[in-house]
């Protein structure tokens, strides 16, 4: 049995960019709204992890400059 090759792993981005080149021709209207409503959400998801990252690195710099002081 031979193993056939594994694909090369994909980078983070590629989901993204794959929903970019999608054709919304194809999509009724309906599924465009829920499409429109997924994408806010996952919008809200990021800025949530953006935001939380930020208060973590201020935290971090914060502690760090506190101790120079």
């Amino acid at each position: 049995m031979l193993d056939e090759p594994a694909e090369p792993r994909r980078g983070r981005d590629h989901a993204l960019a794959d929903l970019a080149k999608e054709d919304l021709e194809l999509y009724g209207v309906e599924e465009l709204e829920d499409r429109i409503e997924q994408l806010q959400a996952e919008t809200l998801r990021t800025r949530g992890q953006l935001d939380r990252k930020r208060a973590g690195r201020a935290a971090a710099d914060a502690f760090f400059k506190f101790g120079k002081d």
